[in-house]
């Protein structure tokens, strides 16, 4: 298991924690559409949702991450995202 704030830093979707923290802490992300703190882990089939001002991006959790930070190029092997 993996908190949401260093799963979505992980897997390349924020570029820092501090971001995904603060975008936490503004109430955009949700997991299977609830709101969620820092703290919530992500488990595989989560369905994570940023909401951007102008569109919101779901991703499907395929994979949790063992290490820190994975390479970009691997991405699609941890989450999918939606339309």
């Amino acid at each position: 298991m993996m908190r949401i704030d260093k799963f979505l830093n992980s897997v390349n979707i924020t570029k820092r924690r501090s971001i995904s923290q603060d975008m936490i802490a503004n109430k955009v992300v949700c997991i299977d559409d609830k709101v969620v703190k820092a703290s919530k882990n992500v488990e595989v089939g989560n369905i994570v949702s940023i909401n951007y001002l102008n569109e919101t991006k779901r991703y499907e959790v395929l994979k949790i991450p063992t290490t820190k930070s994975t390479p970009k190029s691997l991405q699609s092997e941890y989450i999918k995202e939606l339309s």
